[in-house]
């Protein structure tokens, strides 16, 4: 079998150390949330975070997400308040307990970014690219963090009334672009891109996307995907999402090869071996 080579060595500036991401890495969700679509990933407790990120990290994930707000379909809106209480603890316990873990926190909000990297977290995964809190482009250019920009129309209350597009691929690349300037403009060069599966986008775009992630290589930037056990699976399939991980080991793997560098799953051992598999076959 041929050996599967990526594209050249991408890394991401993380404090002192320098990321390699080549071979790609994983990384673990943590939802702080009672009302995330996967019922498995939600977290309640300091304790039960530990818990999930102890097995996680010993599953061989390089990254954990932490996230307070559900922006699945429909979600509700969480007040400011309440989603600094769900993540802030389990942050600062995260990294007190496993200084090795590179902490990403999930919000759209500059101060729930800033509040989370003051308690030890390392970049900033942002589902709106920008478009919810102006100021979170200046948080990462003023704590030098990385950040995951995503693509999304909408929130997640109006995103699936959103997915006209002319052309989803100029429309997305030149969503990249203007944002890329911006975060530059603002000191932040150590950025990720997301196409955002599953946000203002159809079951088909979604298929469509996949099958040409490496359009999105042109943009010299690394690619995050998060497809695991989302409903362009188990709507295709006929399931749910408890029974979609081997449809998103399946995706996962159509990502690895069309040069995705970060995988964020529920399950980190499925994709970890993805990417062994991939990398020394």
């Amino acid at each position: 079998m041929q050996e599967i080579r990526f594209s050249p060595v991408p890394t991401l500036r993380v404090g002192q150390r320098l990321i390699r991401l080549l071979p790609p890495k994983v990384m673990g969700i943590i939802n702080a949330t009672p009302d995330s679509f996967y019922a498995g990933s939600r977290v309640l407790s300091v304790d039960k975070a530990l818990e999930q990120v102890e097995q996680m990290l010993a599953e061989g994930a390089s990254f954990i997400d932490v996230g307070g707000y559900s922006t699945r379909p429909g979600a509700q809106e969480v007040p400011l308040e309440e989603e600094l209480r769900r993540v802030v603890p389990i942050v600062s316990a995260i990294a007190k307990r496993f200084p090795e873990a590179i902490i990403s926190i999930d919000t759209f909000r500059a101060s729930v970014a800033r509040a989370a990297i003051q308690e030890g977290a390392h970049m900033i995964n942002d589902v709106s690219g920008g478009q919810a809190d102006e100021q979170i482009f200046a948080v990462a250019g003023q704590l030098k963090v990385p950040y995951v920009l995503m693509h999304l129309r909408g929130n997640p209350q109006t995103m699936q009334q959103l997915t006209h597009y002319q052309n989803i691929f100029t429309e997305l690349m030149n969503f990249f672009q203007q944002r890329i300037l911006q975060l530059h403009a603002a000191g932040c060069h150590d950025i990720v891109l997301d196409p955002g599966f599953g946000f203002a986008k159809t079951v088909e775009q979604n298929y469509t996307l996949l099958k040409n992630l490496a359009v999105f290589s042109n943009l010299g930037k690394p690619i995050l995907v998060g497809l695991s056990r989302k409903s362009m699976i188990w709507k295709k399939l006929g399931n749910s999402p408890q029974e979609a991980l081997n449809g998103t080991t399946v995706l996962n793997t159509m990502a690895i090869l069309q040069g995705a560098h970060i995988l964020r799953v529920h399950d980190v051992r499925p994709a970890v071996e993805i990417i062994s598999l991939l990398s020394n076959g």
